[in-house]
């Protein structure tokens, strides 16, 4: 996986968009669960879908949530949910978006660090 992993703390990171290829190397590198914040064709129709990454990540062992945020548009519900995700799903957990920092904002926000 040659995508950068930037960690937050030792049970969350993020990370730019990743592929469907990236996800054995996600379970190898130790994580337990994905968190997709990045909608589906923000980057147009090349962009792999959530639910491509998603089967990978299955296939890889992860446990996986698909909650699209949109950029500069985040809302209450948004953290909510996120900080809900964090609670309940194994960690460590990697959250990805366009470059990462959507999912830093949402953790900042969910957890109050930041």
């Amino acid at each position: 996986m040659s995508t950068p992993i930037n960690s937050i703390t030792p049970d969350f990171a993020v990370a730019p968009q990743l592929q469907p290829s990236d996800m054995a190397a996600v379970a190898a590198a130790g994580f337990k669960s994905v968190i997709i914040n990045r909608p589906d064709y923000e980057a147009g129709p090349d962009q792999p879908t959530a639910e491509q990454v998603s089967a990978a990540a299955r296939e890889a062992g992860l446990r996986v949530e698909y909650q699209p945020v949109v950029s500069g548009a985040m809302t209450q519900d948004d953290v909510a949910r996120f900080a809900e995700l964090l609670h309940t799903m194994p960690a460590p957990v990697l959250a990805y978006c366009r470059s990462g920092t959507r999912c830093t904002v949402l953790y900042r926000a969910a957890t109050g660090n930041g």
